[in-house]
Parts: structure tokens; C-alpha cells; sequence
């Protein structure tokens, strides 16, 4: 590869990185430990309705 030729790499993804890294003051803001629990108390609750439905 020539030094005059852009691969496009790292270039086209820093639109991206520059998107996820905006903050909006509006978003809705999730702490991770809430979304793994609501993960395991929906996955119990499959198990729990599985288990009912013998």
C-alpha cells in the first residue's frame, strides 16, 4: 500500500465513535445492574411459566 492511498479504517468509523460518544440531556438513562436484573427476573419467570404449563 502506498502512503498517498487512505485505507479507510479508522476513518470511517469515527463518525461512529463521535455518535456513541454524544451525551444527550434527554436520553433515558439505564444503570447496567437494572438491565442484568430484569434479564434474570424475565429468565425465572420463563422457567416459572414453563414449570406451569406441564
Amino acid at each position: 500500500m502506498s502512503s498517498g492511498q487512505n485505507s479507510g479504517g479508522l476513518m470511517s468509523s469515527a463518525g461512529l465513535v463521535r455518535y456513541f460518544d454524544a451525551e444527550d440531556r434527554n436520553a433515558i438513562r439505564i444503570d447496567p445492574k437494572t438491565v442484568v436484573a430484569f434479564g434474570v427476573l424475565f429468565g425465572v419467570g420463563v422457567l416459572v411459566l414453563n414449570a406451569l404449563a406441564i
